[in-house]
């Protein structure tokens, strides 16, 4: 599979997820909702895996990787699902673009990563600043999307620890197989959540609620995972990352014009602030030295 083709397809699954995600929440309940696609993601992973005559490893490093994939999805799904209720599906994308900033912190302490340089500290300021604009328009706005923001950033510590659990872990098996693994030892913890939450089935789901749910369990669990998985597996954790700094943008457009979202001047700059971070800390390094090349080729 082509890398590139893999990063593009990520970044266009995630873009549209949010507003997924918002509609078949508001349709089904947040807890049925992330149950039903993710059991439905994991049904068309062992279709998938039967299909293609591979079985599932479970070796010691294999679970692991599922255990440490699958946390990571609960977390961070589970996370966003709730916080759909109250803050608009573009948010969510925006939140997530922090991910590569505390990826690469993490990386830092558990990969050895020795790349903190003065640029990427300089980024993740850059976007921690953006974060408190962000929470402070949440805030201005309610108490409750404020809360849904602060949810949201705890899932993205979860998603952003995941990744970097994966890398450390660098279990040889194949996206595919790792999706299956991380979506059968996750399933338990959504069903759980369902019924400790709303435990009845819903009355009545509507066209859009059940398209989301589809969409979301075939191409968000599945083609989403297995792609995003497979670029883990052969990138380095932060730039995988990087994959969150195009979606806020998409996910903004999106839920702007479909769903009817604000685009406030506070969100904006904090946007743009998370988003200047994320570039800082992926090309501050290479744009000072070739700066302090120009300079120095003057100075001869």
């Amino acid at each position: 599979m082509s890398v590139p083709a893999a990063y593009i397809g990520v970044i266009l699954i995630w873009s549209t997820t949010p507003l997924a995600i918002q509609w078949s929440s508001l349709g089904a309940g947040y807890a049925f909702a992330s149950f039903s696609r993710m059991l439905l993601g994991a049904v068309l992973c062992l279709v998938l895996l039967r299909w293609s005559r591979r079985p599932l490893p479970w070796s010691r490093a294999a679970v692991h990787t599922y255990l440490a994939a699958g946390l990571g999805i609960y977390g961070s799904i589970i996370t966003s699902y709730w916080a759909s209720q109250y803050v608009p599906s573009g948010w969510i994308s925006v939140m997530f673009g922090l991910a590569p900033l505390f990826t690469g912190v993490l990386a830092y302490f558990w990969l050895d990563e020795r790349s903190l340089s003065a640029a990427k500290i300089s980024g993740l300021f850059s976007g921690l600043t953006g974060l408190a604009v962000v929470f402070a328009s949440g805030l201005h706005l309610s108490v409750q999307v404020a809360a849904g923001i602060a949810v949201l950033l705890v899932g993205v510590l979860i998603h952003s620890a995941s990744m970097v659990a994966i890398k450390r872990i660098a279990a040889p098996i194949t996206a595919l197989a790792m999706t299956t693994g991380a979506l059968l030892l996750s399933l338990p913890l959504f069903f759980l959540t369902w019924l400790l939450v709303e435990s009845a089935l819903p009355s009545h789901i509507d066209a859009r609620a059940l398209g989301s749910i589809v969409y979301l369990g075939a191409f968000g669990s599945v083609l989403g995972f297995v792609l995003y998985f497979y670029v883990v597996q052969h990138m380095a954790a932060a730039s995988a990352a990087l994959i969150t700094l195009i979606t806020p943008v998409f996910s903004l457009l999106l839920g702007r014009t479909l769903n009817g979202e604000p685009l406030t001047a506070q969100l904006l700059l904090g946007t743009a602030a998370i988003l200047g971070g994320l570039g800082m800390h992926q090309w501050g390094d290479s744009a000072l030295q070739r700066l302090h090349a120009q300079l120095k080729g003057v100075g001869k």
